[in-house]
């Protein structure tokens, strides 16, 4: 696995490079994981028709309306996917296997594709797949101002709000969450860095 770690990155510079990215992974057949973040911005999928009242940056993934912000770490994945549905519950269970072990209250959703604690929505999920590899990845929410995550409902669900590990009572650092994720990440896919 080649890891590629950008800090934080504006939405539409990191979407570009990601698309390099996986030309790349295309070309050499490994796995690409990307670590970022993005300054605080929306942005909308691909089949999301509904107009918000605040500025949104249109994306080719799916799902509707994410929030992206600073304290928020993000994992594109450009991996080799042959089975799409393998694929995501090999991301699950590296995200699960997480949460198992800092905050175990929280759970999956394949309804409302995130993951939750009762109508909480800590992380969101939204992928694509494009010639054998995957695009757009995992948003996981460690210590986001909320007040700005709460102008829309998290993917317009209604009753749902935004929530961060720091929210919940765990105070780890951005860098420290990429750390376990990276082992999770690594264990599942059977993926060396």
């Amino acid at each position: 696995m080649i890891l590629h770690n950008w800090g934080e990155i504006d939405y539409i510079t990191a979407r570009e490079q990601m698309q390099k990215v996986h030309e790349k992974a295309k070309k050499d057949g490994k796995n690409h994981l990307i670590l970022c973040s993005h300054p605080n911005v929306f942005t909308v999928g691909k089949d999301e028709t509904k107009k918000f009242n605040i500025d949104v940056l249109q994306s080719d993934r799916g799902g509707s309306i994410t929030c992206h912000s600073v304290g928020q770490n993000i994992y594109y994945f450009c991996f080799q996917v042959s089975n799409p549905a393998q694929f995501y519950k090999k991301v699950l269970q590296a995200f699960e296997m997480f949460f198992q072990e800092v905050l175990p209250e929280v759970t999956y959703d394949k309804k409302s594709a995130g993951f939750y604690i009762q109508n909480r929505k800590i992380a969101s999920l939204g992928f694509r797949y494009s010639q054998g590899v995957s695009l757009h990845g995992v948003a996981l929410n460690v210590n986001v101002d909320l007040d700005f995550h709460s102008q829309v409902p998290p993917c317009d669900l209604e009753g749902i709000v935004a929530t961060s590990l720091q929210n919940e009572g765990i105070t780890l650092t951005l860098k420290h969450v990429n750390k376990i994720m990276l082992q999770e990440i690594q264990e599942v896919f059977n993926d060396t860095i």
